[in-house]
């Protein structure tokens, strides 16, 4: 029984200075600060463990045709290019002042990720990072076509390639 209450003590004991921690502002809240090992670690598991329960079952309705790849050039180019990048692999302006890092995908790269796993990133986002949802802003379909662009853009078909080299960087140099 004694251990029970010191089991019950230092959980509460733990409770009331976690607690403590958040109403005194020791936890940072402002993105030009690391986030601690453990808020990664919580963020990460947690992120990894929802994706596999959700996509489980989750299968591409459309084929990688030129026309879908086509279209997902387009929706990467006005919608993900301002923080994931362009072709060069530069971050913008914008993407440089992330606390949790956006990856420049033609860099860094995604397309060891699954299809289905792109789709709920795009349609769901991800909380507390700046990926938003676009399931608001975006068909279904127009999610897919993103999502297999995105897992194809290292071996695209020539004419899609191309378009894919023409989507402007918005990287900027730093002025002197």
């Amino acid at each position: 029984m004694r251990f029970i209450y010191g089991f019950v003590f230092a959980l509460a004991l733990l409770g009331g200075a976690v607690f403590a921690a958040v109403k005194t502002g020791s936890i940072p809240a402002n993105a030009d600060s690391k986030p601690s090992f453990l808020e990664k670690w919580v963020a990460k598991t947690s992120l990894h463990a929802t994706i596999a329960r959700d996509t489980k079952d989750l299968n591409d309705p459309l084929q990688p045709t030129n026309d879908n790849l086509s279209a997902g050039v387009k929706l990467y180019a006005a919608n993900c290019a301002v923080c994931h990048g362009a072709a060069d692999g530069k971050p913008s302006n914008l993407a440089q002042g992330f606390s949790i890092e956006a990856p420049q995908l033609a860099k860094d790269g995604v397309t060891d990720d699954p299809v289905a796993v792109s789709y709920w990133k795009i349609k769901h986002g991800i909380r507390f990072t700046a990926m938003p949802s676009f399931a608001a802003t975006l068909t279904d379909d127009q999610i897919w076509q993103l999502s297999m662009f995105v897992a194809q853009m290292d071996k695209l078909p020539p004419d899609v390639d191309a378009e894919w080299k023409a989507v402007p960087s918005a990287a900027t140099t730093a002025s002197p």
